[in-house]
């Protein structure tokens, strides 16, 4: 078990349980998983930059990183249906809460000038969604190697019901919200 699941476990659990109001400890939320994707748009003109990013993802999420695909077909973007354009990995149990420790302790305070993530990408039914907008924030990744950054977004799936819930959870858990001045 890791190091924050057993937090979860032994500190995070009852102190929700007692800020939230719960009497039952399976209605306390808790993280079901976490998504983090990749857009490589550059991908239609150049295949080596979504291989690249497929194994940047690999290496960040400790498990193979799944293709996607374009949907439908925009002339606009050179873009057709069923073409690789980004790519994406699925954490849960120990990898996920590996990833989230790694996200908090490591990667998000050495992103240039930040003041925390912002506390509006929840989606009204307690996730969250935050992006970074290089992965070189990650110690994992050789900078050396890098040709070229890439952002990526990041999705908490949780068990919360409302906002408020979630962000309770993800406070708990450390996570750096900003402060409203």
């Amino acid at each position: 078990m890791t190091r924050l699941h057993e937090e979860y476990r032994s500190r995070i659990i009852p102190e929700l349980k007692a800020s939230l109001g719960k009497t039952n400890i399976h209605a306390v939320p808790r993280l079901q998983k976490i998504v983090v994707s990749m857009g490589v748009g550059e991908a239609v003109n150049d295949r080596k930059r979504l291989d690249q990013a497929v194994d940047q993802l690999t290496q960040l999420a400790g498990q193979k990183a799944q293709i996607t695909r374009a949907r439908k077909s925009v002339s606009g973007f050179r873009l057709r249906e069923g073409q690789p354009i980004g790519c994406r990995v699925t954490l849960r149990s120990k990898r996920m809460y590996d990833f989230l420790e790694r996200l908090i302790t490591l990667a998000l305070p050495r992103v240039r000038d930040f003041r925390g993530v912002s506390p509006k990408g929840f989606d009204g039914n307690g996730n969250y969604n935050c992006g970074l907008t290089e992965q070189l924030v990650f110690p994992e990744i050789d900078p050396e190697t890098v040709t070229a950054t890439q952002g990526m977004n990041i999705t908490f799936v949780t068990t919360a019901v409302t906002d408020d819930d979630g962000r309770a959870l993800l406070k708990a858990f450390g996570m750096p919200f900003k402060t409203e001045e």
